[in-house]
């Protein structure tokens, strides 16, 4: 019986034991959908580029003598699922294309919030191109970097103007690559962000329509995920970096802070002017949010449902569980957020009172 006991006792100092060792790690991995600017790199446009550029969760965890290790990645989202699948990540930054294909993939990870969503989408042509709509791309050789949230938005936005991916002769590109071949006119036209802004300036390209001129109907969304083991051995680990994003969300979406909330992104790839331009019309409460909404997971869906048409998944992953709402939820209600951000439906319109807040 003794013997039975010293078993016990000593598998129990054991559990504990692993238990604290898993409470603890030396490093928490990072992994981010775009290869920055510096050293060390810096990103703009999200929630997610302020905390790194500032080193935010380098001091939340720093008592806890845990690394935070982040990892940008040139070869964007389809990059960050290799390392999702070789177990290289804890968290990941990245867009719903890259995403629903990691989840059709069987990778099992969370979204836990928001970061970088309503993100707009240009369309960029030589400075002499004849193309002034959508409409004028038939036959034409356009470029998209495919297997990125660029693609879906640029699908999506040509269908709504009657015009199918075989009516126009899709070019996959990467954003420099893209650049170039539109700077020496090898492609008519390129969806894009605001790297086109640049180009435009330069007088080597014009942007001839934005997301913007068809009311954000066809954004590109980017959200946190974490991998479901990570989640489940260090849900307090999460917890905390959750809690730095909905703060740091919170800091910069008051509209006194535009100003310094651009002048941060102007330190990354692109300057402060591109940014302003880029918000236009769009409230820091709305771009910033980090809310998981039904408008967000609508875009999922859909993502998942064009994914799939256009063969670049086998099967159509399930979405709705998908999304973890438990550390959002416990994060606005510790911070006092609850209801202060406006909420969307599926649709894009507003949802009940939070007319009042996106005013």
């Amino acid at each position: 019986m003794k013997a039975l006991r010293s078993i016990g006792l000593a598998f129990a100092l054991f559990a504990s034991a692993t238990l604290a060792l898993a409470e603890t790690p030396s490093v928490i991995r990072i992994g981010v959908a775009t290869g920055g600017i510096g050293s060390p790199p810096r990103t703009g446009s999200s929630t997610i580029g302020l905390i790194n550029s500032q080193g935010l969760l380098e001091k939340e965890f720093a008592k806890d003598h845990i690394k935070v290790e982040w990892i940008f990645f040139k070869g964007a989202g389809p990059a960050v699922n290799e390392a999702l699948v070789n177990k290289q990540l804890d968290f990941a930054w990245q867009g719903d294309l890259p995403s629903i294909v990691h989840r059709a993939g069987g990778v099992k990870t969370r979204i836990i919030a928001g970061s970088g969503v309503r993100n707009g989408l240009y369309l960029g042509v030589p400075p002499d191109s004849t193309i002034t709509r959508l409409e004028d791309l038939k036959g034409k050789r356009v470029s998209v970097f495919k297997g990125t949230n660029l693609h879906l938005a640029a699908v999506r936005a040509l269908a709504a103007k009657g015009i199918k991916e075989s009516d126009v002769k899709l070019v996959n590109l990467d954003t420099a690559s893209a650049q170039a071949a539109l700077t020496t006119k090898d492609i008519d036209a390129v969806f894009g962000y605001v790297e086109l802004f640049l180009l435009r300036d330069k007088g080597v390209a014009k942007v001839v329509w934005s997301a913007a001129q068809d009311s954000y109907r066809y954004t590109r969304q980017t959200a946190l995920l974490v991998t479901d083991d990570f989640a489940n051995q260090q849900p307090q680990i999460v917890q905390r970096v959750v809690d730095t994003l909905v703060k740091t969300a919170r800091a910069y979406s008051n509209e006194a802070q535009r100003g310094e909330l651009f002048a941060q992104w102007g330190l990354a790839e692109f300057p402060e002017k591109i940014w302003r331009e880029d918000f236009i019309g769009q409230p820091l409460r709305v771009r910033l949010s980090p809310l998981l909404d039904p408008f967000l997971v609508a875009r999922y869906k859909d993502a998942a449902e064009e994914s799939f048409k256009l063969k670049l998944t086998r099967s159509k992953p399930e979405i709705d569980s998908w999304f973890d709402r438990s550390f959002l939820d416990a994060a606005l209600k510790a911070q006092k957020l609850e209801g202060y951000r406006p909420e969307y439906a599926a649709d894009g319109k507003l949802v009940g009172s939070s007319v009042a807040a996106a005013r």
